[in-house]
């Protein structure tokens, strides 16, 4: 199936669709799409920007921890300190009751420090600066199958949660009356967000990943008249965004989450500029 879907995108009548670098990457890119779409409309719906910032961030203690144990493939070892911290953050924020932005940014903080102490002992922090800005044309086929189950995953997730966490941002008091299992509901949903954000870093990059899921959404939810279309204009703002920072990536070599990033925000700042005054 991904050698029909590649050969179908040579054909197209364009000098990069005919290299398999930027197949695999476009492909990467339509299976981030709705990923980070629906994540981030929740994001920005939940005001949770500095929540997704710090799994971003936390990638690098991740790394570092990884390196502690001899892995070769950082993934996994990512993805185990981020849904760690995001419990940790929801679990302080319950039992203390303190603001969550003062929460967020002690963890994030102490987190990012412990990275950077760990991987530059030794001078050799360079190793790992790719991920800051991330690669996203070094993609394989065998990580873009992979990022295609993630897609499936939390689409099914989204499909038996989505209700409940969308009434859950609404009136969380509510949500409880009504017999939903708010901390289950949450857990699920950091858990969600630290999946995507660890798995896609390496691509993408720590410095901007928060970026690309915040900005399209914020800009959909400056021009949305109601929950459907919110979504709807966040999935095409992405897409738009995200097939065109790619290919402009290419004819002016520049980094592809970077370029992907700056569209994304001046679709924020004209979406900005024609709001109705009161949304």
């Amino acid at each position: 199936m991904y050698e029909n879907i590649s050969a179908l995108i040579s054909l197209l009548p364009f000098s990069w669709a005919q290299y398999a670098f930027m197949q695999n990457a476009l492909l990467a890119v339509l299976a981030v799409v709705p990923l980070f779409s629906l994540l981030g409309a929740m994001v920005v719906n939940n005001q949770m920007a500095f929540f997704s910032d710090t799994l971003g961030h936390s990638a690098l203690t991740g790394i570092a921890i990884g390196v502690i144990a001899g892995v070769q493939n950082p993934t996994w070892s990512m993805l185990i300190f981020a849904v760690f911290i995001a419990m940790v953050v929801t679990f302080i924020k319950e039992r203390t009751g303190s603001s969550a932005d003062t929460i967020i940014g002690a963890v994030s903080a102490t987190a990012v420090a412990l990275g950077i102490v760990i991987l530059s002992k030794g001078g050799g922090f360079a190793r790992y600066s790719r991920y800051l800005v991330g690669d996203l044309l070094s993609i394989t086929p065998q990580e873009v199958s992979a990022l295609g189950l993630v897609l499936l995953v939390v689409l099914v997730l989204w499909y038996i949660i989505f209700n409940q966490l969308l009434l859950l941002s609404i009136n969380p008091s509510l949500a409880g009356s009504r017999g939903f299992k708010v901390k289950l509901v949450e857990a699920c949903f950091a858990i969600s967000l630290a999946l995507v954000v660890t798995f896609t870093i390496q691509w993408i990059g720590i410095l901007i990943i928060n970026a690309l899921l915040v900005l399209p959404a914020a800009a959909a939810r400056n021009i949305a008249a109601g929950m459907r279309s919110y979504h709807l204009w966040a999935f095409l703002i992405t897409a738009v965004c995200g097939v065109s920072g790619l290919i402009l990536s290419y004819y002016w070599d520049t980094a592809t989450g970077a370029t992907i990033v700056l569209l994304a925000a001046l679709c924020y700042i004209f979406t900005l500029m024609i709001r109705q005054p009161g949304r």
